[in-house]
């Protein structure tokens, strides 16, 4: 099988390539959750425009206040106390509304998270073999997890967040030029020179955002490499090396990331600067009025304008801030959606054809295949193996052994020709109808976290504790299980100690479990030392009594026994038939035999 690509290469996308697209993309997905999402915008602006009146309420209490100290009755605190009573609940309704309003949209945001991935789970199963052969792991993991968690945040916070900012700075500046149109006047001159100091350190700061992210992936490619080739890393004596590497990429993180965050951290005190001199603008005027009117309840007035001009500078931050945000977004949104639109595997639905009882006859009708049309790997290839018989595939290094495996499975169909079992060709078949038929032991021994009977089992249900245990003692394992305390149920993990042939007679015995009709051996002794390798050897003789069999082997001395031996070269067939045979013509196969005994010696 072709070696996806994986490691460090991992792909940022920095921004979307049609950002419209992308969120209109995101927001057809998002209808089942519309109706509690705008119900949850309703509260979010309703909990924003009590808290623009509040203060308007708060300079009527001062004005009174003040008004009460010039007067003969003195101040009112029947009605002071009335307002102050209306500012709680004004307060309280607000901080019921905004509660209600998170619970909801994070409910929403996080139902429609879930989905998402549970559609890019579902996708992962639909999608063909050959998208894998050309995509990073890391890639596809990060759409997983990174891009539906942005999406999932900004959806949480960044929605209800621009809508209540427009609706703060539009109930903000109806109110300012209500109360007092001088004031407002010097209140709202201050925003140009927010928003172009803004704009100002967001296109510096951009790119340093960009250089951090790019050297961010490069750090994480790196520590991934070096983690999985320690081993290496240390025969070679590479420390130094990869030591001078990582100090390099995490120099230029430092600096993209010391100068990104420095650039936005000036944002928030020039912010504070420029709302300060409207501060200090907005008393000027507000004092002349009030001196010119000689009005002490103007007083109030005043500092109702203080505090709006405190709210008035955090909408403008927060919908700089959202459009960055729907940035990011959108790109996440164009990298999960570019996923999910994947072609997938063709729909089999109309077969209703199924092959049970097997014999195990397969034919290879003049097959021919290419990874793409431009290099064939597979020509023009023909042979009929009979059922029961044991067939080895050898040959060298992309001569098509492995493809031509694939190609039974049905992981890739074929370009031209045709494969049948049974007389009956694969192609009118399921791949799951396939799947069943086979038994798997690849040359990359693959177990999972949980129990050795859970390993075993995989796939199978209802299989007794006798019939686990005469699997293993046909693979030789009994013993090593039996030893350990759990037995059956001892946990396979990073601290169960569980040596490289032990894992491949695991599989083994997993594949007898299975007990299909046919079965593909995959290089299934190449990784062990050569005691271990006869005990392998002895359970795939055990594995493939009475079973066809397709065994792909380089050392060749493992397939001595076969009933068929197929030479591949340059994806043709050049020789074939067993051992003695072969060795008599003299031909590839000989040669490739006697290379590895002189190469031994």
């Amino acid at each position: 099988m072709p070696s996806p690509m994986h490691g460090g290469n991992v792909k940022f996308a920095q921004k979307p390539k049609n950002t419209k697209k992308s969120l209109g993309k995101l927001l057809y997905f998002l209808k089942p959750y519309l109706f509690a999402i705008i119900i949850a915008l309703v509260f979010a602006v309703s909990s924003t425009v009590i808290n623009i009146i509040a203060p308007r309420k708060i300079g009527d209490m001062i004005s009174l206040v003040t008004e009460g100290l010039f007067l003969p009755t003195g101040i009112d605190f029947a009605e002071v106390g009335k307002i102050g009573i209306l500012l709680v609940i004004l307060y309280a309704i607000s901080a019921v509304l905004g509660y209600v309003q998170g619970w909801i949209m994070t409910t929403a945001t996080q139902r429609a998270c879930k989905r998402l991935r549970t559609e890019i789970s579902k996708k992962i199963n639909r999608l063909p073999l050959r998208y894998f052969d050309t995509q990073n792991y890391g890639d596809v993991l990060s759409r997983v997890t990174n891009d539906v968690d942005t999406i999932g945040q900004t959806l949480n916070q960044s929605l209800s967040q621009v809508v209540t900012s427009v609706t703060m700075l539009i109930g903000l500046l109806i109110m300012m030029f209500v109360t007092c149109w001088q004031m407002a006047l010097v209140a709202v001159a201050t925003v140009p020179v927010s928003m172009g100091l803004m704009l100002i350190i967001v296109g510096i700061s951009q790119k340093h955002f960009k250089q951090q992210q790019r050297s961010l992936g490069a750090i994480n490619g790196h520590i991934e490499e070096v983690f999985s080739s320690h081993n290496v890393i240390k025969a070679y004596n590479a420390e130094d090396k990869m030591i001078n590497t990582f100090d390099g990429i995490n120099k230029t993180l430092y600096a993209s990331a010391w100068r990104s965050q420095f650039l936005s951290g000036m944002m928030q005190p020039i912010m504070g600067f420029i709302a300060n001199l409207g501060y200090v603008g907005v008393c000027i005027v507000g004092g002349i009025i009030a001196v010119q009117n000689a009005d002490p309840a103007f007083l109030g007035v005043i500092m109702s304008f203080m505090i709006y001009i405190r709210m008035f500078s955090q909408p403008l931050s927060q919908i700089s801030q959202v459009a960055n945000t729907m940035q990011s977004t959108a790109a996440a949104a164009e990298r999960v959606f570019e996923f999910l639109e994947e072609p997938e595997l063709s729909d089999e639905s109309h077969k209703t054809m199924r092959l049970t009882d097997v014999k195990g006859d397969i034919s290879f009708h003049n097959v021919s295949f290419g990874y793409n049309s431009n290099k064939m790997v597979i020509d023009d290839f023909s042979v009929d193996v009979k059922a029961g018989q044991k067939v080895a595939i050898v040959g060298p290094t992309g001569a098509g052994k492995t493809t031509l495996v694939n190609l039974l499975m049905r992981f890739y169909d074929v370009n031209e020709g045709e494969i049948l079992i049974d007389g009956v060709p694969i192609s009118s078949l399921t791949r799951e109808n396939i799947h069943d038929l086979f038994g798997m032991v690849l040359q990359d021994t693959w177990l999972f976290e949980g129990t050795i009977r859970d390993n075993i089992t995989y796939g199978k249900t209802g299989v007794s504790d006798e019939v686990l245990m005469r699997v293993l003692k046909a693979t030789g394992m009994s013993h090593f299980v039996k030893t350990l305390p759990n037995g059956l149920d001892t946990v396979l993990n990073d601290n169960t100690t569980i040596s490289q042939g032990q894992r491949q007679l695991l599989t083994i015995a997993r594949a007898m479990v299975e007990n299909a009709p046919m079965l593909i051996l995959d290089e299934a002794t190449s990784s062990v030392d050569t005691r271990t390798e006869i005990l392998i050897q002895n359970a795939m003789d055990k594995l493939t009594q009475g079973r066809t069999s397709f065994i792909i082997a380089h050392r060749l001395s493992t397939i001595k026994n076969a009933d068929l031996i197929l030479v591949m070269k340059d994806g043709n067939i050049v020789e074939k038939g067993n051992h003695e045979q072969l060795m008599q013509q003299g031909g590839f196969y000989a040669e490739l035999y006697n290379s590895q005994f002189e190469s031994v010696g």
